[in-house]
């Protein structure tokens, strides 16, 4: 049995989504499959119509066991999802696995001891990590012959590229173990030029290493996950099933030749340097090509901008992490004239599971980007006390965290560092991909909903990293002893 882990700290790079239709392509081609989920957020089960309440056991009873004394036998875990194709699934205890082991000595190989205890079932096994750096990510690659790592072709992906190639080589350095590591250009968008300029340098740095394969962005992999079904059910015949079909071939073709992690790591530090560079280089010739307009601050013909960074306005602008062209874009001495030309109603798009009956529907609403007014002289003139402090937190708390206009639910925050912002909560089966939100300002993101009356919790997930929504003090703690943000929608 091979096992390939997919792993990668980075958020937002569509790891499970590799993972699920990864293993379900193998599982076409006449293999038998095994599909493991390490991530308490079981996105594998919800991939798959597996929902946890329907879970008694998962990977979580088996790990645990094996430290207990009476070990759980794998099959009494596995649900069958296709023929070849079985899911270890997993449910939210699965976080309370990395306090129960401790500092025990085997924390880090309970899952390869359970995998080689059923070698002789499968052919493959393909396991998918949680985002963060712990026990579960350390026994999904200490496990692992080959290492999947999905890079979206942006500029913040080769950091997190770095970070989990260091992550690598400290645990073959601890357990003396070398599983070849392979890099997987995913939701690749051909429109933006600096994904084409990474990809390039990617496949020229670091030949035999990244995968000829390139997962294009397509709409059919994030509809069928929210349908519970892989691409190879959902669209057999989309670009994105072709993508994974010639990606289970190239896995197919030869098992991948062992390289230094040491050395991986240094050409992508060298790479993530040269990027540093060119985005500085573009962002300077910007700011050339767009001068300022005499006498209005911020303005700019229209033929200053660079035409890579003005698609067509009916063309669909891909629903994963905004681009970092786009992002320079907003920061360029023109981007207040160009928000202006935009402040058009632009619909937020939310992918709602078909098959979930007892989830209320969630319906986008056009969205107006508003900026808010000058000071006027008298404001500034206002003398400063307790009641001008006040009057400035109930400003901002109009502003930010989560608001009801009407029928309409108004969630926005500020995150001034941030690239992407998501959106997860009840609403959305916890899902952040199914609603990203819109950058709106420079540092806002706003997303609005059609909620029914009741009470949702949610969090927000900034470029990855999740957490509570710090303008909402409506808050309370949840079972991973984190914080959840309360939205009490009263009409």
């Amino acid at each position: 049995m091979r096992v390939i882990t997919v792993a990668n700290r980075k958020g937002g790079c569509g790891k499970t989504t590799v993972a699920i239709n990864l293993a379900a392509t193998l599982a076409r081609e006449n293999r038998r499959v095994l599909l493991v989920d390490l991530d308490p957020q079981g996105h594998c089960g919800l991939g798959m119509s597996v929902p946890e309440e329907q879970i008694d056991l998962s990977i979580y009873e088996c790990l645990l066991t094996r430290i207990e004394g009476e070990p759980l036998e794998l099959s009494r875990v596995a649900w069958q999802i296709a023929p070849n194709l079985d899911l270890a699934p997993s449910r939210s205890n699965l976080a309370m696995l990395e306090p129960a082991l401790g500092t025990r000595d085997d924390a880090d190989t309970l899952l390869r001891d359970v995998l080689r205890a059923n070698g002789n079932r499968y052919d493959f096994a393909v396991v998918d990590c949680p985002p963060h750096f712990g026990a579960l990510m350390r026994n999904g690659l200490v496990a692992a012959d080959e290492i999947i790592i999905p890079v979206d072709t942006g500029f913040f992906s080769l950091h997190g590229l770095t970070q989990q190639l260091a992550t690598i080589e400290q645990l073959c350095r601890r357990h003396d173990i070398q599983p070849a590591v392979r890099v997987l250009p995913n939701q690749y968008d051909v429109r933006t030029k600096l994904a084409r300029e990474i990809l390039a340098e990617l496949r020229n740095r670091f030949k035999g290493v990244v995968y000829d394969t390139i997962v294009n962005f397509n709409t059919k992999l994030k509809e069928g996950a929210s349908f519970g079904q892989p691409i190879t059910e959902f669209a057999p015949t989309s670009m994105g099933a072709k993508d994974f079909q010639r990606l289970a071939h190239e896995v197919l073709a030869a098992a991948p030749q062992a390289m230094p992690t040491a050395e991986i790591l240094n050409r992508v530090e060298q790479l993530a340097a040269d990027a540093e560079r060119l985005l500085a280089t573009t962002a300077t010739l910007i700011d050339q090509r767009a001068p300022l307009a005499a006498g209005v601050a911020g303005a700019a013909p229209a033929s200053a901008v660079p035409a890579y960074l003005s698609p067509p306005l009916d063309t669909p602008a891909p629903m994963h992490a905004m681009d970092d062209e786009m992002m320079m874009r907003r920061s360029a001495p023109w981007a207040a004239a160009d928000r202006s030309a935009v402040s058009a109603p632009v619909a937020a798009s939310v992918a709602v599971p078909a098959a979930a009956p007892s989830r209320p529907a969630v319906a986008p609403v056009a969205s107006t980007v508003r900026t808010p007014p000058s000071p006027t002289p008298a404001e500034f003139a206002a003398p400063v006390g307790p009641a001008y402090h006040e009057a400035i937190e109930r400003k901002i708390e109009a502003v930010y965290g989560v608001r009801q206009e009407g029928d309409v639910v108004v969630f926005r925050t500020r995150q001034a560092e941030a690239s992407e912002v998501q959106l997860a909560g009840d609403f959305n089966d916890w899902m952040p991909s199914a609603t990203p939100m819109r950058r709106v300002d420079n540092g806002d993101f706003e997303t609005r909903l059609r909620l029914p009356k009741g009470r949702y919790r949610y969090r927000l997930v900034v470029d990855g990293r999740w957490s509570h929504d710090v303008f909402n003090p409506n808050r309370e703690t949840n079972e991973y002893g984190e914080l959840n943000s309360v939205a009490e929608i009263t009409q």
